[in-house]
């Protein structure tokens, strides 16, 4: 076996051109894991000039996809295939080839998306089809002729008709199809041969992961952060899109993230909360294991608190300003602690600009509760290991989530967390480190915050207990080791060896 394996890493508004937990967990990965070289496959709303993190010397390429830029991605860069011939592809596409055998494949995707019942081998099956229909023709000129324009709507008109309880514009048509053709394009882009694909969530990104496994049978690793399909359930029926066009979404995304389990060789999952989303859309529970994320508890580490917030009660939180961190709970139980202690402060720190309407919501509320000397939105914090220390304790509101590094880092730093009890936060933190509160509480959350402000001793006694815990159970040695021995176990197993991970990967842990 060679020094070190070939991996790409599949990623999506993450790392490397934006922050969150998914890019500290991978900066993690792509700094720390000694055995592999990555490939970093970037999926991205538009084309990014620069990364936002200094890369490692594993990173060997990286490898961008603009799915929502103006040009299309073959428009804007450059994926090994020479220029001449993609212009060829399309000067001689035959559009019989379109309606006689693009579109049938096209109307077998399209049943399986709105079939509950769908066999996942079938639904591979199809998009292998299209795959390989698109080695030898053109994907902007299929996907945008009039033949598959026609079908889409012939059939999902048929749909609407046959369920009788909605309806649907050209409008949600057009969107519609602008959705699936997006989400689609990956299908077209030829990968580099590496030795592992690892996806990053369990959604569209697989298809890149899928081209690999058609092309070279490249195994797939899929490591779960927040459940990619209940994240997304939660913002597609917050969103306000039309009942037809939620629909498509929900059924898609279901679809492909049943395929990503069926699919994938090794189901890493970054707490076990994670499991029962795993197991209800179809992945055998053999091919489900836990590695829980881990931090430097040698760079976040306890310090004293900066003298100009000395004798201010400080909440601190590090959250992106966006829906699923509910940053409107914490602003109301901040309104509920100001009764209490008058000179309460809150200071989140993280990106305001990531969806703007949702930060001018935020503002508005603060204003309205008249919290503008109490709650700031602060902004980016270019030392992330000293941002805790700035607090008497943290907070995290969020209503999704998978394993989160806030809650840890502040672990680390000695600070008592309160939090909501989502995806994997109670594994972490328990009731000798902290409050644990109901999601959208803002009258429980904000009393556990009065509670710890107002004891000292407490903080203390749960701060010591919440680093400890850390040292015991999270550490980043002990997350890479267990990276490195998963990639080894997944090239070493033997092909038809069952997927026993609980079992074997252990086993192999224990023999390295």
């Amino acid at each position: 076996m060679k020094n070190k394996y070939d991996v790409m890493l599949i990623l999506e508004g993450t790392y490397p051109f934006n922050g969150g937990g998914v890019s500290t967990w991978a900066h993690m990965l792509c700094n720390k894991v000694r055995n592999v070289d990555y490939t970093l496959y970037s999926i991205n709303a538009d084309f990014e000039t620069k990364p936002k993190y200094e890369m490692s010397e594993s990173v060997k390429n990286i490898i961008q996809v603009p799915l929502w830029s103006p040009l299309e991605p073959q428009e804007l860069l450059s994926y090994g295939k020479r220029y001449y011939k993609t212009v060829n592809r399309k000067e001689q596409e035959d559009e019989s080839n379109i309606e006689t055998v693009f579109i049938p494949i096209f109307e077998r995707l399209l049943a399986h998306i709105y079939d509950v019942n769908a066999d996942v081998e079938e639904i591979d099956e199809t998009i292998f089809d299209m795959w390989q229909f698109f080695q030898k023709h053109d994907y902007k000129k299929t996907m945008k002729s009039l033949a598959v324009w026609k079908s889409f709507c012939k059939t999902l008109s048929a749909v609407i008709a046959k369920d009788g309880h909605y309806e649907a514009t050209l409008y949600d048509f057009t969107v519609g199809m602008r959705w699936i053709y997006r989400f689609l394009i990956p299908i077209s882009i030829d990968v580099p041969k590496v030795d592992i694909s690892h996806l990053t969530l369990s959604g569209f990104p697989v298809i890149p992961a899928l081209v690999l496994k058609y092309k070279y049978g490249t195994p797939i690793m899929a490591t779960e952060h927040g459940v990619f399909i209940r994240e997304r359930l939660i913002a597609i029926n917050s969103s306000e899109y039309s009942f037809f066009l939620k629909n498509l979404l929900i059924k898609f995304s279901e679809c492909i993230t049943r395929l990503v389990y069926y699919k994938a060789d090794i189901i890493l999952s970054v707490n076990k909360f994670n499991m029962s989303w795993e197991k209800m859309y179809g992945a055998h529970p053999n091919k489900i294991d836990v590695i829980y994320n881990g931090i430097d508890h040698e760079l976040f580490v306890p310090a004293p608190k900066p003298t100009h917030l000395e004798g201010i009660p400080t909440v601190v939180a590090a959250a992106r300003i966006f829906e699923l961190k509910d940053v409107i709970t914490m602003i109301k139980s901040c309104g509920v602690a100001k009764e209490t202690i008058p000179n309460v402060r809150y200071l989140v720190y993280g990106d305001n600009n990531a969806v703007p309407e949702y930060t001018k919501e935020c503002n508005d509320l603060i204003k309205k509760l008249g919290l503008e000397k109490n709650f700031f939105l602060a902004g980016y914090h270019d030392k992330p290991h000293q941002l805790f220390c700035e607090g008497d304790i943290s907070i995290l509101t969020s209503i999704s989530e998978g394993f989160p590094y806030t809650v840890l880092e502040s672990m680390s730093c000695g600070i008592p967390v309160v939090a909501t009890d989502v995806g994997g936060v109670t594994e972490a933190l328990d009731e000798t480190c902290g409050f644990i509160c109901k999601p959208k509480d803002h009258v429980a959350i904000g009393n556990s915050v009065v509670t710890l402000l107002q004891d000292e001793a407490l903080r203390k006694q749960m701060g010591a207990a919440a680093r400890k815990k850390v040292i015991d159970n999270f550490t980043i040695d002990k997350f890479i080791k267990e990276y490195e021995v998963a990639y080894e176990y997944l090239l070493n197993r033997k092909a038809q060896e069952p997927i026993y991970l609980n079992t074997h990967l252990q086993e192999a842990m224990e023999a390295s």
